[in-house]
């Protein structure tokens, strides 16, 4: 194949894949290993991690590391068929799923990613955690099988993540349904000094970390701009709807 011709069969699978083709979806193609090294070396290309590459002319965002991963994982399918397929064979979670969902400011790497089969790997930048996980706690985040919010504070604290950093998770969700937060959380509770299955003790706790229960609330309330103008309102409103005195 010539290597222009080979060039454009990438780049129109790149095309649906944030301007990445793995190798093994370049083989496919017809487009030999040799040829993607020569194309790498005329700058047409560029190596993003294992057997993952990158049409340059695409440029370069911040979950760009993170995709390369994911596709590393099964290489010779297409994003859209693994998206397509349920259960997910990957799903990134820990605070490789935080950085996806703008969540916090943990580090993503090592990816964790949380499989339906044991896998074992010796990149140093991939972990894998097994777990078959409900269709409720997944969504796509960034095009990306991402577990969500409530999934994502339960796995970190498993893993013993400092509690501040998970409150910082927390706060910033801008909706989280906290039933099932509890839940998810109760497994956990014993093991962080609340009663067994606990999880809404546990749940308070980084709440009260995250200043968003209800004392932390009412302080914050009292202490900004809008209490004094609150105060006001009500005068007002009391001083209009208070009875007139009566005539003697």
């Amino acid at each position: 194949m010539h290597m222009k011709h080979a060039l454009l069969k990438l780049s129109e699978l790149a095309a649906s894949q944030w301007g990445m083709v793995t190798t093994a979806q370049a083989n496919q193609c017809g487009v030999t290993r040799l040829q993607l090294s020569r194309l790498a070396q005329d700058g047409q290309l560029e190596r993003l991690s294992h057997g993952v590459y990158r049409d340059a002319a695409v440029p370069l965002d911040r979950f760009a590391a993170i995709r390369a991963a994911w596709l590393s994982i099964n290489p010779s399918l297409t994003a859209e068929q693994r998206i397509s397929r349920t259960p997910f064979d990957a799903v990134a979670a820990g605070a490789t799923a935080s950085h996806l969902l703008g969540l916090g400011d943990l580090v993503p790497e090592p990816y964790l990613f949380a499989v339906p089969q044991r896998r074992q790997t010796q990149r140093p930048e991939i972990r894998f955690r097994l777990a078959t996980l409900p269709a409720a706690s997944v969504t796509i985040s960034q095009g990306l099988p991402t577990t969500t919010p409530e999934q994502t504070i339960a796995d970190l604290i498993r893993e013993h993540t400092d509690l501040s950093s998970v409150a910082q998770i927390l706060a910033g969700a801008p909706s989280i349904d906290l039933t099932r937060t509890a839940d998810l959380l109760a497994p956990l509770a014993a093991r962080n000094g609340f009663h067994k299955n606990d999880g809404d003790a546990l749940l308070a706790n980084i709440q009260q970390i995250a200043h968003l229960d209800a004392r932390s609330l009412i302080d914050q309330f009292k202490n900004g701009p809008l209490y004094d103008q609150f105060i006001r309102e009500t005068i007002s409103e009391m001083s209009l709807t208070a009875p007139a005195d009566s005539p003697q």
